[in-house]
């Protein structure tokens, strides 16, 4: 079984909560992950009263970015002065998998460092199809939160 498939069966729990994305912010996403379809986009969305606003874009420094992905610190640290700037909180994370499912594997598990975001994952694995699933993680487990798309 591969790591994906253990990830599911062991680790995501689902919750009644649901969170709408606004179609904006929906649309940016899948765009990126377009874009570059061959490595983890990757990046966080500032919010404000629990609702997300705005999208940041950052860097996939991983030393694998076709498999993983890791925020550059110096983009990261602009976007939350940004944020800050702008009277927005984290919001979410997202990455995408260019050729996996979106589900947080074990990797995004074990390196899941803010336990208040949504992590957003778009895959790509689907031909014609992106698909995108939030989760909150928390100690190694991810509960899915059911997205539904909004009006901006």
């Amino acid at each position: 079984m591969n790591d994906f498939a253990l990830t599911a069966l062991n680790t995501i729990i689902m919750t009644p909560e649901h969170i709408r994305i606004p179609r904006k912010i929906t649309n940016q996403l899948l765009h990126f992950a377009q874009q570059t379809p061959a490595i983890e986009i990757c990046g966080l969305i500032g919010g404000k009263k629990g609702l997300p606003t705005r999208c940041y874009p950052i860097n996939n420094r991983a030393d694998q970015p076709r498999r993983r992905f890791l925020l550059d610190a110096g983009q990261q640290i602009s976007a939350m002065s940004a944020m800050r700037a702008q009277g927005e909180e984290l919001f979410a994370i997202y990455h995408s998998h260019p050729n996996a499912p979106a589900i947080p594997s074990r990797t995004d598990l074990e390196l899941a460092a803010y336990p208040e975001a949504l992590y957003l994952i778009i895959s790509l694995k689907t031909k014609g199809v992106l698909e995108m699933r939030g989760f909150k993680i928390q100690h190694k487990r991810a509960w899915e939160v059911a997205l539904t798309l909004g009006e901006d």
